[in-house]
């Protein structure tokens, strides 16, 4: 099994640019940033997905997530940022890690087009949700979904 790239930024074995080490997370600038600046925020603990991270390390870790996102526009005179995390899919890397982009207004990223759909009917919607809904362990919704705006 090939050696993981970011494990050794973590450990020290692989140069980079780090701007946030704790016992939680290290940060540090992408080799190949989408707008320079672009930090990776990483668990300390080898974990591929966001479903691997252990739950008591959840809220930790995407507290230091918020605290990159908020320290780099103020840092580098940008506008705001875009967070994102893949999980498996377009994941460069096995190992959990969230992208903390600089943006500016008029940057030219003109973010995802994803092709959107339409279910065909309420209940056609409700196959969908339902399986998510028993998924994660919570009861169907007080509220009836043909009631909610989309």
């Amino acid at each position: 099994m090939k050696p993981c790239v970011f494990c050794g930024v973590i450990d020290g074995s692989i140069d980079a640019e780090v701007v946030w080490s704790n016992e939680v997370a290290v940060a540090f600038l992408d080799h190949s940033p989408v707008f320079k600046g672009h930090v990776l925020v990483v668990p300390r603990e080898h974990v591929v997905t966001l479903a691997d991270l252990p739950a008591d390390l959840v809220g930790p870790y995407f507290a230091i997530v918020q605290r990159i996102a908020d320290a780099v526009p103020k840092a580098l005179g940008a506008d705001g940022t875009f967070v994102a995390m893949n999980n498996v899919v377009s994941q460069s890397v096995a190992h959990l890690h969230a992208h903390v982009v600089p943006r500016r207004f008029k940057d030219g990223l003109r973010g995802f087009f994803w092709p959107r759909v339409r279910y065909a009917s309420t209940d056609e919607r409700a196959s969908f949700a339902e399986p998510i809904r028993n998924e994660l362990g919570r009861p169907t919704p007080a509220v009836p979904l043909t009631s909610r705006s989309s």
